[in-house]
């Protein structure tokens, strides 16, 4: 883990959860929200720019984001936020240039901020998803273009391409903070796979047969971008680098209904790398590691249990994942999430998203065996988390967050308890 000796500055972190706050108690207000067409936005229209290059097959995106936490216990008692700036450009090809099934994405990230799991907490699976390992991050991310076939049932997509925009999601789980949610950590802790905000070059198909069933499979360079220059962003074919593999199969059950609106799908995936890595602890006759290949795999579903209403604009959806590893390379071998999404959880908020969730890391023995005091490290991490996001305006959302992390890093740490708010304008 990275350390930095560095004191955050004083102010930064305390006006942004007063202000946060003070947002949130605003919106608890009975009114229904008062907007008007134009006003999805921070930035709006552009005086009618924005429409304008819509219609043309261009259509742009940004998301600035602030998450800052209070914590106590684990590594040290104190506060951090970090920051995430995310803008996106999607074109229409066909409308823009007639070429027909085609469509790209240029998409640029802004990270920065100090760290709360790096500097506080020390959790396997993180605290924040938009926690970096570079204090100050600046690249390109996203930059690929994408062609379909057969009535578009068929797409192949070449370019940068993070995984973790189609592989593993749980459009349900989004809603939480930790990154585990995401990519969990028997992946994200590997050699180096393709997901924010480090993405690699490749390629993925997708083929859906039907509305309701699908396959995936992508193929990317082993180590995104150049290890030996993490802040910047580079196409790096080197030696040893290897390769990524990843595919999916899913079920998609209400893809057909139209009217539905909820959460419905099923799917199983695999992935591997092609290189191999040193075991954690298993030798040689000449007392190298023994090289092995990573690879794993993960089981996921989600489904909307519950209808608040009968129009189903309000409804709970529960969902369930199983992920895992080698077991031999990397501190996770194993993990679990669960957790409950209810959306619209007060009638006069019906926007609004009350997510509660828990997740295990189980640690490899193999890592557990090879640290300073073996006896002293436990099993597995776990960690609850409960959050609320209020959808203040179309374009503003204030999120308040309790997190709960019992054996953190997996070591004789004490537990953490975490206090946060995220901040996030749709420009």
């Amino acid at each position: 883990m990275r350390t930095d000796t560095r004191r955050p500055p004083k102010h930064g972190v305390l006006p942004a959860l007063l202000a946060g706050l003070a947002l949130a108690s605003a919106a608890w207000a009975h009114e229904e929200p008062t907007t008007s067409p134009g006003e999805e936005t921070l930035t709006g229209d552009w005086g009618g720019a924005r429409s304008t290059a819509a219609k043309q097959g261009y259509q742009f995106e940004g998301l600035a984001r602030i998450d800052a936490f209070r914590n106590r216990g684990a590594l040290a008692n104190g506060s951090r936020h970090v920051t995430h700036l995310d803008l996106k450009m999607k074109v229409d090809l066909e409308k823009a240039a007639g070429w027909d099934g085609a469509n790209a994405m240029v998409n640029v990230l802004g990270d920065g901020g100090w760290g709360p799991n790096a500097h506080l907490v020390g959790s396997q699976m993180g605290v924040t998803n938009v926690e970096v390992a570079a204090p100050t991050t600046t690249r390109l991310f996203q930059a690929w273009l994408q062609q379909s076939f057969l009535d578009g049932r068929l797409a192949v997509l070449a370019g940068l391409y993070p995984i973790d925009t189609e592989f593993y999601t749980m459009e349900s789980a989004a809603v939480f903070l930790g990154p585990q949610y995401g990519t969990p950590a028997d992946l994200a802790l590997t050699r180096g796979p393709s997901i924010f905000n480090n993405s690699a070059f490749g390629v993925r198909a997708r083929w859906a047969p039907t509305k309701t069933l699908y396959a995936m499979g992508a193929i990317l360079d082993g180590i995104p971008n150049d290890p030996a220059r993490p802040r910047a962003t580079a196409i790096r074919f080197a030696k040893g680098d290897g390769s990524f593999s990843i595919g999916e199969a899913g079920w998609l059950p209400e893809a057909e209904d139209e009217k539905f609106k909820g959460h419905a799908k099923l799917a199983l995936g695999l992935w591997s790398y092609s290189s191999r890595v040193g075991d954690l602890r298993d030798t040689d006759a000449a007392g190298s590691p023994i090289p092995r290949r990573q690879r794993g795999g993960y089981l996921l579903g989600e489904r909307t249990l519950l209808r608040l209403e009968a129009d189903g604009e309000r409804y709970l959806t529960g969902f369930a994942r199983y992920t895992w590893g080698d077991g031999d390379t990397s501190p996770v071998r194993a993990g679990v999430n669960l957790g409950l999404h209810l959306k619209g959880p007060v009638s006069w908020r019906p926007d609004d998203v009350l997510g509660i969730g828990w997740s295990r890391a189980g640690l490899s023995q193999k890592w557990r065996d090879v640290q300073a005091n073996p006896a002293a490290t436990k099993s597995g991490e776990d960690a609850i988390e409960i959050t609320w996001r209020i959808a203040v305006t179309p374009w503003l959302a204030v999120q308040p967050n309790v997190q709960h992390i019992r054996s953190p890093g997996g070591g004789a740490a004490p537990n953490a308890r975490l206090f946060g708010i995220r901040l996030d304008l749709t420009l």
